[in-house]
């Protein structure tokens, strides 16, 4: 790992006037009658949070609020590192390393840091405090495209352990969503000895099985769940199965219109339908400011590399037990079962939210960061 540079957000003026000028000339598609969601993004809803996103979206606000928080550029096997590093007031904070999924960047993780680093400051215990470490995936935003083949979870999370290391924790904990949720639960298998405990949400691998085999240790609610949700995502799934098998072709796209990579990111933070949807609304800075940077940082393609790499390693299999202390929390809209978790994790907390939703940082930050901390209660002393 090579010694951390302080970093800040700096974007030229001209990169902001260039979106601005695209935006302006969008070349908008036709959409069938009355079609809604159900062709996919729906037109008119896309219009105006386009034009809000021109006319109304303050990127510098969002900039200065990013640049609030000390973050830091290193270089860890051979790939460029972006990360949060926020210490708490409290001496004796558990280090965390907080990892985001798709298509999100560490902005999802802005309103947690606070009750995390300094619950004093927030109503909290300071017993809870951590110190938050808070990396740009490999590909995505800051962290700059990947270089070469082979950024997938494993060594994402071997990464990570280096990072942590290089900061100077020997034993940390692990938290993550989505992506975030496979990076986590990997870090327990690649350094066990050093991960205290592994928190996750919106866990990603758990919800459907590998395996014929997978039904055999299952109850028979978890089995109906369990094949209610194939349907289900083999219905929702085209956008991971161009992104794993042909991310090349959809980046081109993705870097040549910012309003075709905001509707090709929108159907997760919209939940697919926003009108038929009961996950609390993500507010819209906070989708625009995701895509704005990853349309600054020409990263949208290189992040979509993710779900290639992670298919290269075997995403879609289950993975090897972990021995560390986990604990999911499960939002509303999330479809882990717990049945399938526990063949790859070693389950010690379980939580199900009837509010929330996939990006619980931003839809639920108040239950998260709650979760987080009485979890790591029970395992500090580990």
């Amino acid at each position: 790992m090579r010694e951390p540079e302080r970093f800040s957000i700096d974007i030229p003026q001209s990169d902001l006037d260039d979106l601005a000028d695209r935006l302006d000339r969008t070349r908008w598609p036709d959409e069938l009658p009355d079609a809604g969601w159900s062709y996919g993004v729906n037109r008119d809803y896309l219009r105006e949070l386009v034009r809000y996103w021109r006319t109304d979206y303050d990127w510098r606000a969002h900039e200065a609020r990013l640049n609030a928080h000390p973050q830091f550029i290193t270089e860890i096997d051979g790939q460029t590192i972006h990360f949060l590093h926020v210490r708490s007031p409290e001496p004796d904070a558990t280090p965390l390393v907080l990892t985001h999924g798709w298509p999100s960047t560490v902005h999802d993780f802005l309103d947690i840091i606070g009750p995390l680093t300094d619950p004093r400051a927030h109503g909290g215990d300071p017993a809870d405090a951590f110190h938050v470490v808070a990396p740009s995936v490999p590909g995505f935003a800051f962290s700059g495209p990947t270089r070469e083949r082979g950024w997938g979870v494993n060594r994402v999370a071997r990464a990570w352990d280096e990072l942590m290391r290089g900061l100077g924790y020997s034993r940390y904990g692990a938290q993550g969503g989505d992506f975030g949720s496979m990076v986590s639960p990997e870090l327990g298998r690649v350094a066990p000895d050093r991960v205290l405990g592994v928190h996750v949400n919106a866990l990603a691998n758990a919800s459907t099985p590998t395996s014929g085999t997978d039904l055999e240790w299952l109850d028979e609610e978890e089995r109906r769940r369990a094949r209610e949700q194939e349907m289900w995502w083999y219905e929702h799934s085209g956008y991971a199965t161009q992104m794993s098998t042909r991310p090349q072709t959809l980046a081109y796209a993705l870097n040549d219109s910012p309003v075709g990579q905001l509707a090709w990111n929108l159907e997760w933070f919209v939940d697919w339908d926003p009108t038929q949807s009961r996950q609390t609304p993500i507010d819209r800075d906070a989708i625009l400011t995701n895509v704005t940077i990853f349309w600054l940082t020409g990263t949208a393609g290189s992040a979509a590399r993710l779900y290639r790499e992670a298919g290269a390693e075997g995403w879609g299999e289950r993975p090897p037990s972990s021995p560390v202390p986990t604990a999911v929390a499960n939002f509303l809209g999330d479809r882990a079962i717990r049945g399938l978790a526990e063949l790859s994790n070693s389950i010690t907390r379980w939580t199900e939210f009837d509010r929330g939703g996939h990006f619980a940082s931003l839809q639920a930050p108040d239950l998260l960061v709650a979760d987080i901390r009485e979890f790591f209660r029970s395992v500090r002393d580990r």
